[in-house]
């Protein structure tokens, strides 16, 4: 064995072996880029449950259906330590925080101090999402309301800056602000997405996308997902249809086959959250199950 050696002579003949197996017909350049299925938490937003007069009825209610984790909003007259402990209780995750004055105090509003309490609002959720054990805030950051006073640029100019003084907050407490962007006319191509994240230079911002709304503006939601990549900190859903508008989880145009495909390739593993009407067990039930069709199929 002088000539070819032990260990060359081993690998020709294991390479023979293979090409003798049925494994012969497998593309390996293929099997060695597959990606496993991501590994979701499946969560609702507060108000879509509506059974439960406390938080802990609540959590108990979707913990049994089988959920795993639920966003609040912030700022809000509850009490959140309450909620804290009703999570711990429950074994649910409050998973996040929305930001519930986004769009009536905005931080691209023309007026200075409008903006000023809209940033105090985001300081605030974000406060309350480290009380609650949770890790973003979902935030949009404004909306193109005015061709003269709060258009496109400035939409962009003002709320960066808004972000840019919550960054230090955000740091301290642990807690990401995640910028969604929904029919607001501003961000309309996951491009504009990136650029708008990557601007911070922060690990504190990210992307929040709505695999729905965004349908509207004609970009595949996968190819949002894939264009975010590690800046995709979580997504949310509905069920959007061109024709019919909203519609149940399942039944819109989304392309769920090719979704589950991008959060494999962008290696996302964490929390899928369904915003619909909600209401008691059975709807709650429903909504869950349509969760799992689309998302583990």
């Amino acid at each position: 064995m002088s000539t070819i050696g032990r260990r060359d002579f081993l690998k020709s003949t294991v390479g023979l072996s293979l090409a003798a197996s049925p494994l012969a017909s497998m593309n390996f350049a293929q099997a060695a880029e597959a990606k496993s299925p991501p590994d979701l938490k499946y969560a609702v937003k507060i108000g879509m449950i509506g059974e439960g007069k406390t938080f802990e009825e609540k959590f108990a209610l979707i913990k049994s259906i089988g959920f795993d984790g639920v966003e609040l909003n912030s700022p809000e007259d509850v009490n959140f330590e309450e909620a804290a402990q009703a999570a711990e209780k429950t074994g649910i995750k409050i998973h996040g925080i929305v930001d519930s004055i986004h769009w009536k105090i905005r931080l691209s509003d023309p007026d200075p101090a409008i903006r000023a309490q809209g940033l105090e609002g985001l300081r605030q959720a974000l406060r309350d999402c480290k009380t609650v054990g949770g890790d973003t805030v979902l935030i949009v950051p404004g909306k193109v309301a005015d061709s003269e006073k709060e258009n496109f640029q400035q939409v962009w100019d003002r709320s960066t800056e808004q972000i840019k003084l919550a960054i230090p907050n955000a740091e301290k407490l642990g807690v990401k602000i995640a910028a969604e962007v929904v029919w607001n006319d501003f961000i309309t191509k996951p491009e504009q997405l990136v650029e708008y994240v990557d601007q911070f230079k922060s690990p504190w911002v990210g992307a929040y996308f709505d695999c729905s709304n965004m349908l509207k503006y004609k970009v595949p939601s996968a190819t949002w997902i894939r264009k975010l990549g590690h800046r995709l900190l979580k997504f949310d859903f509905k069920g959007y249809s061109h024709d019919k508008q909203w519609v149940k989880i399942g039944e819109g145009d989304e392309d769920w086959p090719e979704i589950r495909k991008a959060l494999s390739d962008v290696n996302y593993n964490g929390w899928a959250t369904s915003e619909v009407a909600g209401g008691g067990r059975a709807e709650l039930q429903d909504i869950y199950d349509r969760m799992k069709k689309v998302l583990s199929a």
